[in-house]
């Protein structure tokens, strides 16, 4: 499962890579960057349309809803360690595999901006983990063919 969180994490750096400047609702993979959303098969969060993510058919057929804020695209336009830019910045995502043709793992994640200085940061949230240098996942739980798990619980764990 925590190959997912790969997918999800290199789906977000793309966000700032690719963003249309004039973007008007969804596009054929998913995104809707007017909305700060993306809805549909995982199979259209690299941006290529192959029955895979990232070369991979496992979760291809999953259903994913990824949120993000405002504050997440200037993160990603500014060079992601900036508290000007990046304060406040978080997104979420909810992976659906219990779908025909789906991996059978289901899983939530609530990710939020911290900074370069990670656990020490004073926006570090006690009980996530550190992705992506300057992000830690205040949430991460799901369920699978062998039940319930948690890789993170952060106290709190709401967004800001």
């Amino acid at each position: 499962m925590k190959k997912i969180v790969s997918f999800i994490l290199v789906a977000f750096f793309m966000l700032a890579v690719v963003t249309p400047a004039f973007a008007q609702g969804f596009d054929e993979f998913g995104y809707n960057y007017d909305a700060r959303v993306f809805v549909g098969k995982a199979d259209g969060v690299d941006r290529v349309l192959d029955s895979a993510v990232w070369g991979d058919p496992t979760y291809a057929n999953d259903h994913l809803v990824m949120k993000w804020n405002k504050a997440w695209d200037d993160c990603n336009a500014h060079g992601y360690d900036d508290p000007i830019y990046c304060a406040g910045a978080w997104t979420t995502n909810e992976w659906n595999g219990q779908v025909p043709g789906g991996s059978t793992y289901s899983e939530h994640y609530k990710i939020i901006w911290v900074g370069s200085l990670l656990e020490e940061s004073p926006y570090w949230v006690p009980g996530g983990y550190a992705v992506w240098n300057n992000y830690e996942v205040i949430m991460d739980q799901g369920t699978g063919p062998d039940g319930h798990f948690w890789y993170a619980l952060a106290t709190p764990n709401g967004l800001h």
